[in-house]
């Protein structure tokens, strides 16, 4: 085989590694696209953040925060992205900040707007519901309220499924670093995620009496 052919067929063979390289997975959009639809996330975000003001609300201003972190995030990760899987990351984390701008809008009295795609099969937190652990409690509610400020979008910490809702602490930041802090750490955590599982007052009656949380009188 001559020198010439030889070259030939090295191309040949370069040429088809490439494009195999190129091709997108089976079943996930080319990397235009999905960095299209990501960015179509991120604005939508940037703009939900935009036009909303917390002021006066702790609950809507700490969902506003928190979706600002989102945006940041998702903002980082859509400029470093190059693949259609680091693509649907950045648009994976628009969603979540979607989610605290619908919660900042219900706080407020808004309508919530349109729908976003949902982060985990795990149903929201149902009605009021209190955990004590270690002579301290924990509230969880359905609503935002001055006892339940800080919401979380649900999905999944250290493994569990966190339903969706509104707390009176952001423990799930926490968990994340559950390992860090030993067993004391995880162990709240557990406690935690069981009690706010869909067992309503599992620790007993609270200050209010027999009602337990719903004896407080009221919204919180």
């Amino acid at each position: 085989m001559g020198l010439f052919s030889l070259l030939v067929v090295v191309a040949i063979v370069g040429g088809l590694i490439a494009a195999f390289r190129r091709r997108p997975a089976a079943g996930s959009p080319a990397a235009p696209d999905a960095a299209a639809q990501a960015r179509r996330w991120v604005d939508r975000l940037g703009a939900g953040i935009t036009n909303l003001s917390g002021t006066g609300n702790t609950a809507a201003t700490q969902a506003l925060a928190d979706a600002a972190e989102r945006h940041t995030a998702a903002s980082a990760e859509l400029s470093q992205a190059r693949s259609s899987t680091q693509f649907a990351l950045a648009g994976q984390t628009a969603i979540e900040g979607l989610h605290y701008i619908r919660a900042a809008r219900i706080a407020l009295g808004l309508d919530p707007g349109p729908e976003v795609p949902s982060l985990d099969q795990t149903q929201g937190i149902a009605g009021r519901q209190r955990v004590v652990v270690g002579n301290q409690e924990h509230y969880a509610s359905s609503q935002p309220g001055d006892a339940t400020p800080y919401y979380y979008p649900g999905g999944r910490v250290g493994g569990r499924s966190v339903p969706s809702g509104w707390y009176s602490t952001p423990w799930w930041k926490t968990a994340l670093v559950a390992g860090a802090a030993g067993l004391g750490g995880a162990l709240l955590f557990d406690t935690l995620l069981d009690g706010f599982g869909g067992h309503h007052d599992m620790f007993g009656p609270g200050p209010g009496g027999p009602g337990g949380f719903d004896g407080f009188g009221g919204p919180f």
